[in-house]
């Protein structure tokens, strides 16, 4: 049987609705509209809310896309499918089919990667594939300092787009962190409790 909302369970996090069955396709913003310029966003989670800062400035395409997906609702209702507690320590989030989507319709490449391999606590970057200009909408915030060169978890060398970090809201990180994780769908890793992205808003005081 189906239900349209989760159960609640872990500690302070409330159930969740059920997260969407289909991705809506979306056309790949122009960089200018996010270059020179600072976002901050608030990712409503069923765990609490996350505040983001968003640089355009050293990731514009980036940021642009983060922006446009998040005023178009394409993280509604989305769970975050992926929490790594060994080697490297991130959330990752940003598919509403959690983890199986084919993404938004567009890819673009590397912008902003930490020259010295390191990313740290809070800290925000894309997930990608082995190829370098295939990031989405899936991204990963860093649950400690990680160090992802220095343990050859960068694919290809090359490293991770980082375009933002945490603000407020890294306890909710922290109570995140706390979930079990294991097997689902042939994907490790997966949170067994419910994580999901209700929405992510501009702030009210933001600008632009």
């Amino acid at each position: 049987s189906t239900s349209s909302a989760t159960t609640a369970a872990v500690e302070g996090c409330t159930a969740a609705p059920a997260p969407p069955t289909a991705v809506t396709k979306a056309a790949k913003p122009d960089k200018s509209t996010a270059a020179g310029k600072t976002f901050t966003a608030v990712v409503t989670t069923n765990c609490g809310d996350i505040t983001l800062q968003l640089d355009g400035a050293k990731a514009p395409q980036t940021v642009a896309s983060f922006v446009a997906l998040a005023k178009a609702n394409y993280f509604a209702d989305s769970p975050c499918h992926r929490l790594t507690t060994e080697g490297i320590f991130v959330l990752q989030c940003g598919d509403p089919l959690g983890g199986s989507g084919p993404g938004p319709g567009y890819s673009y490449g590397i912008e902003n990667a930490p020259k010295d391999g390191t990313y740290p606590k809070g800290t925000l970057a894309m997930a990608r594939t082995s190829e370098a200009d295939s990031a989405t909408s899936q991204f990963f915030i860093n649950t400690v300092d990680n160090g992802f060169l220095d343990r050859e978890e960068s694919r290809d060398g090359v490293g991770y787009y980082v375009f933002g970090k945490v603000v407020s809201g890294m306890d909710v990180v922290d109570k995140i962190k706390a979930v079990k994780t294991g097997v689902k769908a042939r994907m490790g890793d997966v949170p067994l409790e419910t994580v999901e992205i209700i929405s992510v808003k501009r702030a009210k005081d933001s600008e632009p």
